[in-house]
């Protein structure tokens, strides 16, 4: 008998099956809103001219394709570390951070999370209910238990801070707790500046272990803007944390896997010796990441013109995503539905639409629009030539 023989088949990936289910649609009317990839006008993912020009030089310079160092190309996390925790960092200027090149920001998300699970007294993480998919997948194969902690209320489509708050106060103390830094995944409900200092407070206060996701750096108000929570938790004198960030959007660099994760220990010794043991993780699974999405990243952060042209581009696809959000407000309120007016006040490429299971079934199989069953919608795959279209279907759907 087959070794394999007692193997079920587990689910598929529920977006990416969404995927595969729009891309055999043959309508031409057919829209994606599953996905989580920002699309131009055109309905493409958009290549960035900062990085196209660095792409040029670094054709031009012929380099050979050697390994990286386990933690990765230095000038990548260079840059890294100073644009998550800012320039003028005391955490950065006391040799607190180790930063580590990652195969994306799941990869820094799991790393982080091996490390943590062996070095925490008991292995608990607390995620937000909802989150994305993926956060409660990483964490149970790393060993951990995941627990939910209240944050969105569908009555208001938005925040529920207080119960937010109420759930991390009974969390046991040595938790980790896993945070959206910004643009939250699935529901764009954010924390503003003042409930992330409450947060940061009562996280010293329990003990409990802050794991920033930052996968969307950008693209809400700005860099510096969606960044805030780790200057906050940093402020709070929490004297460890964790940070995963992408460039996957940001550079819309999908493909290349460009992530970072770093982590912030007591003082420069403790620092050190958690670098050590991340670089085992490391070898065990990956060796070394790759070097060509990194360099493109690190070459556009470390020239004063690129950097400045990468955030003008930025700031594009950030105002094109406001400019959606405000326009399928406007239509559907136009139809006669004007409870949707909340999607303008959400954040970054996603959006709790409040459509149910049933509605969103219909959206696909009467107008062949496709949502993720619990009624995300990815903003950022709309466009003006479909935001007409989509909002008739939301209408329609939405008044049975």
């Amino acid at each position: 008998m087959s070794v394999f023989a007692h193997v079920q088949q587990v689910p598929g990936d529920p977006i990416l099956g969404l995927t595969e289910a729009y891309n055999a649609d043959s309508r031409a009317t057919k829209v994606n809103l599953g996905v989580g990839i920002y699309y131009d006008e055109q309905g493409r993912i958009p290549l960035l001219q900062a990085v196209r020009r660095i792409e040029e030089q670094l054709t031009a310079a012929g380099r050979p394709r050697g390994y990286l160092p386990i933690d990765g190309l230095a000038t990548y996390t260079n840059a890294t570390r100073e644009l998550v925790f800012g320039k003028e960092s005391e955490l950065v200027a006391a040799g607190r951070v180790a930063t580590t090149q990652t195969i994306g920001g799941s990869g820094a998300l799991r790393v982080g999370a091996e490390l943590l699970a062996q070095t925490l007294p008991h292995a608990t993480v607390a995620i937000s209910n909802p989150s994305w998919e993926n956060h409660r997948a990483v964490f149970t194969a790393a060993g951990f238990t995941v627990v939910d902690y209240t944050y969105f209320d569908a009555a208001s489509h938005g925040l529920d801070f207080d119960g937010m708050l109420a759930d991390l106060a009974r969390l046991e103390p040595g938790t980790t707790v896993l945070l959206h830094a910004c643009c939250h995944n699935p529901t764009g409900a954010d924390l503003t500046e003042a409930q992330w200092k409450q947060v940061a407070a009562l996280l010293k206060e329990r003990q409990l272990f802050p794991f920033i996701d930052m996968a969307y750096q950008g693209f809400d108000k700005g860099i510096s803007e969606d960044g805030v929570a780790v200057r906050i938790v940093a402020e709070a004198g929490i004297d460890s944390f964790i940070i995963a960030n992408s460039y996957s959007k940001s550079f819309s660099l999908y493909g290349e896997r460009v992530g970072a994760l770093s982590v912030v220990a007591a003082d420069a010794a403790q620092t050190k010796a958690v670098q050590s043991h991340i670089k085992r993780i490391i070898r065990t699974i990956y060796s070394s990441p790759s070097t060509h999405g990194a360099a493109l990243v690190a070459g556009v952060l470390g020239s004063s013109e690129l950097r400045a042209l990468w955030e003008d581009e930025l700031g594009q696809m950030r105002n094109r995503i406001h400019a959606l959000r405000a326009g399928l407000v406007s239509k559907l309120a136009e139809l006669g539905a004007p409870e949707f007016a909340f999607i303008q006040q959400q954040a970054g490429m996603f959006s709790y639409s409040g459509l149910s299971r049933e509605q969103v079934d219909r959206l696909r199989d009467e107008f062949g629009i496709y949502a993720v069953g619990t009624g995300r919608i990815c903003v950022a795959a709309l466009s003006q030539n479909n935001l007409d279209y989509v909002a008739r279907a939301v209408y329609a759907v939405s008044r049975g």
